[in-house]
C-alpha cells in the first residue's frame, strides 16, 4: 500500500524528500524483513499473552519423549505471527498488481485458514473433554477430517497451476534464434545488442544436471497426445503443493525445527527467483529467463524475517508453537514458490529434510501393516515416526536434532544452487 502511494503521488506530480527510495526493490525487501522482524518479535509476544490468556494450550501424547511434560498448555496457534509477520510487510511494501504477488498472498492466507480450522476443532474438542470430565487425548479424530485438508491442497494446486498455464501476465521467456524479428516479440538490451525472447507457451519447468536445464512436462505423454501436457503439469503441480505442505506440517514437531528449515528454505527460493528474474544470470546459468519476479523477493524477505522472529519464540524451551495454522502456510507458500521459479524439481534437494520426515511416516505405516497382517504382529523400522522422534528416542536432544537438521538443510540448499551449473 505505501508502494501504491508513492505511484499515486508520482502520478500526480507530488514529489516528497526521500519517497524516491521505493522504486527500488531491494530498499523494498529489507523494510519488509526489518518490519517482519519488528512485528514478530514485538507483537508476537503480545500474541502469545492473548493465547495464554484465552487457554489456546498444546495438549502432547504420551509417547515417553524427553521434555514432552513440559510442553503440555504452551499456547498453539502462533502461526498467526507468522502469517502477520509475511501479510503485513508485502501489502505495504510490495506491488499488489503483480500476479506473483497476488497468487503467493492466496496461497498464505488459503493454507493458513485450512490450519486455522484444523487448530481450532482441535481445541473446541479439548475443551469440551475438559467440560465432560473426559480425559482428551491429542490423536483423536478430533481435527479437521483428512479429505479436508487435502481438498484444500487440491484447489490451491489448481488454482497455481492454472494460474501460471493461462494467465497472459505470466511470462517464460525463450530466446528466439532464427531470422529476423519474430510478431510479439520481446525485446531486451543485453551487452550492447538486442536479443529477441517469445513466450514459452508450454509447460515447461528446470531440470537440475541436465546440459539445457530446461523440461517439457508434455515429453510425459506420447507424442500424439503432446497438447494435453497441461494436465500433467497440473497433476504434479498439486502433488508438490500437498506433499510439501504435508512435510512441513509434520515436520513441526520439534521446537524451532520447521521454523529454522523454512528460513533456510527461504534464502534458497530467494536466489532462484533472483536469478531468474534477471537476464544476465538467467544466461550465465542457461536457465529460463522469467520477467516480474523481482516483486516476490519482497515476498520472501517478509517470510524470512517471520520465520526468524518467531524463532526468538519458537527455540527450545518453546514459548509457542505454530500450529497447523503456520506449518501448513509456509508448507504451502514454499511449494508456490519454487512452482514460480520452474523450479519444483529441485524440491527433493533443498526440501530434503521435509522428504526424509514423509518418507518417514510411509515406511513406519506401511511397514507396520504389511508385518502385522504376514506375521500376526506389526513391526517397526524406527523407533517411532517422524524422523526426529526416532533420534528423540535415541537420546538425543530436541535442540540437538533441530540445530541438526538446519545445517542438513543449508548443505542441500547449497548443492540446489550449485545444481544450476552442474552438468
Amino acid at each position: 500500500m505505501l508502494y501504491h502511494l508513492y505511484l499515486w503521488l508520482q502520478s500526480e506530480g507530488l514529489k516528497i524528500p526521500g519517497m524516491g527510495v521505493f522504486q527500488f526493490i531491494t530498499f523494498r525487501s529489507m523494510m519488509a524483513i526489518l518490519l517482519s522482524l519488528f512485528i514478530t518479535l514485538v507483537y508476537g509476544k503480545r500474541i502469545i499473552l492473548f493465547l495464554q490468556k484465552k487457554q489456546v494450550g498444546e495438549s502432547v501424547r504420551e509417547l515417553g519423549l524427553q521434555g514432552e511434560e513440559q510442553k503440555k498448555g504452551t499456547p498453539t496457534m502462533g502461526g498467526f505471527i507468522i502469517l502477520l509477520g509475511i501479510l503485513i510487510p508485502t501489502l505495504l511494501f510490495a506491488n499488489l498488481d503483480k500476479v506473483y504477488i497476488k497468487l503467493l498472498l492466496l496461497s498464505t492466507i488459503w493454507l493458513g485458514l485450512v490450519g486455522f480450522v484444523d487448530d481450532y476443532l482441535k481445541l473446541r474438542a479439548k475443551r469440551l473433554s475438559q467440560e465432560q470430565g473426559i480425559p482428551y487425548k491429542k490423536g483423536d479424530k478430533d481435527g479437521l477430517a483428512g479429505w479436508f485438508k487435502i481438498l484444500g491442497q487440491v484447489g490451491l494446486g489448481v488454482i497455481i497451476s492454472i494460474t501460471l498455464l493461462f494467465n497472459d501476465h505470466v511470462k517464460v521467456l525463450r530466446e528466439y534464434n532464427g531470422q529476423g524479428k519474430p510478431a510479439n516479440a520481446t525485446v531486451v538490451k543485453f551487452q550492447g545488442g538486442e536479443r529477441y525472447f517469445v513466450k514459452a507457451n508450454e509447460p515447461v519447468t528446470t531440470i537440475p544436471f541436465i546440459k539445457n536445464h530446461e523440461f517439457n512436462y508434455a515429453k510425459l505423454l506420447p507424442s500424439g497426445l503432446r497438447q494435453y501436457g497441461w494436465v500433467v503439469y497440473m497433476l504434479v503441480i498439486i502433488f508438490i503443493v500437498t506433499a510439501v505442505s504435508n512435510g512441513a506440517n509434520i515436520t513441526d514437531g520439534l521446537d524451532g525445527l520447521a521454523t529454522g528449515v523454512s528460513a533456510i528454505i527461504g534464502v534458497c527460493l530467494a536466489l532462484f527467483a533472483y536469478a531468474s528474474g534477471n537476464l544476465i544470470f538467467a544466461d550465465y546459468l542457461n536457465i529460463m529467463y522469467i520477467p516480474n519476479l523481482g516483486e516476490v523477493s519482497i515476498f520472501i524477505a517478509a517470510m524470512i524475517g517471520a520465520c526468524i522472529g518467531f524463532l526468538w519464540y519458537n527455540t527450545y524451551p518453546a514459548q509457542v508453537f505454530m500450529g497447523d495454522t503456520g506449518s501448513l502456510a509456509l508448507g504451502g507458500i514454499i511449494a508456490s514458490l519454487a512452482i514460480m521459479v520452474r523450479k519444483e524439481l529441485l524440491i527433493p534437494i533443498f526440501c530434503a529434510v521435509f522428504l526424509v520426515e514423509n518418507l518417514s511416516v510411509i515406511i513406519q505405516v506401511s511397514y507396520f501393516k504389511y508385518t502385522k497382517k504376514k506375521y500376526g504382529e506389526g513391526k517397526r523400522v524406527f523407533l517411532m515416526s517422524p524422523l526426529h522422534h526416532h533420534y528423540q528416542k535415541k537420546g538425543y536432544h530436541e535442540s540437538k536434532i533441530a540445530v541438526r537438521f538446519w545445517i542438513i538443510t543449508l548443505l542441500f540448499v547449497v548443492f540446489a544452487v550449485l545444481s544450476l551449473k552442474m552438468r
